[in-house]
């Protein structure tokens, strides 16, 4: 039984990480270890054609659509038949959000958050102005001096009897806040409202349940890329909510949940990189019981792993003279989004590039966020660490953030 957490080894899993570039910018997209490399390589070099079962190439590709659904449901305590694949998470978050919209009307509302990124956002406000119905803010503690909580008084405050869905975050992508998910599920639904929740951040660095329970959401949303995997978006449903839904697509394809959400030919090879990545994130804990167990022991490990370097590097640069740190709330992943006295924050993603370390600055589509926090669209310096993140490279970071010229 593993009980230490390997980096080194994992670390040697990743081509990438060979070149001596130290990745800080996993909140935009981690580096992909060598299985989910082959396992795409092999899916495009092995027969392949439209699902099926007659001919060896159909069925490599309905056993690969089979193995990824219950991959992603393994992941998220989730149910296959709810799994449904897409171009990216914005996609798959405009097509709900107009298929779930059909029976919204005048005095309907939905909530939003400005701690989301814009893709949980807009989807929602434009789907709700479509038909007729009101979006409203739901705020989290900004400003210069904000702690970037955001409460289950801040929902509360916001919730009536005729919000039909609260769409938040599971982690912020620029300041990692952890809203607190289970007690803003069970207040949304005693509402009588739905919950959606983006949790292509969170599902990075935490096991995550979205399983059948009053206090998980109704829809997730996550992105593979962002935790060790190829680029293509995710979302998580109860079937039987999905069944209630009838989103555009053409006439022959299928009706069937939850093949009516996914328009055209899925991406084969993608869907078996993301059966790989679970598998990774699987092998990272002690390495006993079914895919479920291990994928929850395993992210555990990373969560653990992800903490230590975190506290270490917020020691580290609270030491550092004009560095403000604006990721403070209680719950959080470890995501720091630095501004600096007297200096751009691209400025300093410019200096540490040219040391090899990608921290990049920006608002990160979380303009909201962004600007809530009184940074306006600029944003700052985003720190992201990620399971292959070692204490060496917290060390580079450190030491170069200290070479920055005295301003």
């Amino acid at each position: 039984m593993r009980t230490v957490y390997d980096v080194a080894a994992l670390r040697a899993r990743i081509p990438a990480l060979s070149a001596g570039t130290a990745f800080f910018d996993g909140p935009g997209g981690t580096q992909t270890p060598i299985e989910v490399a082959g396992a795409i390589a092999a899916t495009l070099a092995a027969p392949l054609s439209n699902r099926g079962t007659v001919t060896p190439a159909a069925r490599n590709a309905e056993a690969i659509v089979v193995a990824a659904r219950e991959a992603v449901a393994d992941l998220l305590g989730a149910d296959p038949a709810g799994v449904v694949f897409g171009r990216s998470m914005t996609q798959l978050a405009y097509d709900l959000s107009r298929a779930l919209a059909r029976d919204w009307g005048p005095g309907d509302e939905v909530l939003v958050t400005r701690l989301d990124h814009g893709a949980h956002i807009r989807p929602w406000i434009h789907a709700a102005e479509a038909r007729g119905a009101s979006a409203r803010w739901i705020e989290f503690d900004g400003g210069p001096d904000g702690s970037g909580e955001l409460t289950l008084e801040h929902v509360a405050a916001r919730l009536t009897e005729r919000t039909r869905l609260v769409a938040v975050t599971g982690a912020s992508n620029l300041i990692g806040t952890r809203p607190p998910l289970a007690e803003i599920a069970a207040l949304v639904h005693s509402a009588g409202g739905l919950l959606s929740v983006d949790g292509v951040h969170l599902t990075a660095h935490a096991g995550v349940d979205v399983g059948p329970d009053p206090a998980h959401p109704d829809l997730f949303f996550c992105s593979p890329y962002k935790f060790l995997g190829p680029h293509c978006g995710v979302l998580a449903a109860d079937p039987g909510l999905l069944a209630q839904l009838h989103p555009d697509k053409l006439a022959a394809s299928s009706d069937a949940v939850p093949e009516r959400f996914e328009l055209g030919t899925l991406p084969y090879e993608l869907l078996a990189g993301t059966t790989a990545a679970v598998d990774v994130l699987a092998s990272l804990g002690d390495g006993t019981g079914d895919r479920r167990t291990r994928v929850l022991s395993g992210m555990a490990a990373v969560e653990r792993h992800e903490d230590r370097l975190r506290t270490e590097l917020e020691h580290g640069l609270g030491e550092l003279p004009g560095v403000m740190l604006r990721s403070r709330a209680g719950h959080r992943t470890p995501t720091l989004l630095l501004t600096f006295d007297g200096r751009d924050a691209a400025a300093v993603a410019d200096h540490l590039a040219a040391r090899q370390i990608n921290a990049p600055a920006g608002s990160f589509y979380a303009l909201e966020a962004s600007r809530h926090l009184g940074l306006g669209d600029a944003g700052g310096l985003r720190i992201g660490l990620a399971p292959y993140t070692d204490a060496d490279e917290i060390t580079r970071l450190l030491a170069a953030l200290r070479e920055l010229p005295v301003v």
